[in-house]
């Protein structure tokens, strides 16, 4: 189970509590994000059928050429905005916010200031 001083775990289980909570729909999916130390990563998903209807990284081309190193606040803001261009040509206008169990603080908040900029509402 969950042990002492594992961040990661106690990551996981705040994110179950929160998914608890939040659900994606067909018209409202939901956009998930995860860091790692040297990427970050969004994807758009629709938790009724199960599927990722829009991602966006980190190591995508795109994005790769726009930053230097992609574990920083402007990878962050550069990866909302690529996700939310991708979502928005789809059609995907409404979306809920999964921050994964972090916290909405730096770059995972970044990632969401950006997205919105770009045109996704949340």
């Amino acid at each position: 189970m969950l042990r002492k001083g594992n961040k990661n775990m106690a990551r996981q289980k705040r994110h179950i509590r929160l998914r608890n909570k939040v659900a994606g729909t067909a018209e409202r999916p939901r956009l998930n994000v995860f860091r790692s130390l040297n990427h970050m990563y969004a994807q758009i998903i629709d938790d009724m059928t199960g599927t990722t209807l829009v991602a966006a990284s980190t190591l995508d081309k795109d994005v790769r050429e726009a930053v230097e190193y992609g574990g920083n606040i402007g990878a962050a803001q550069a990866v909302g905005a690529a996700v939310a261009k991708k979502a928005i040509e789809k059609g995907i206008k409404q979306v809920v916010f999964d921050r994964g169990g972090y916290i909405y603080h730096g770059r995972v908040a970044a990632l969401a200031e950006a997205a919105r900029q770009a045109g996704l509402e949340f």
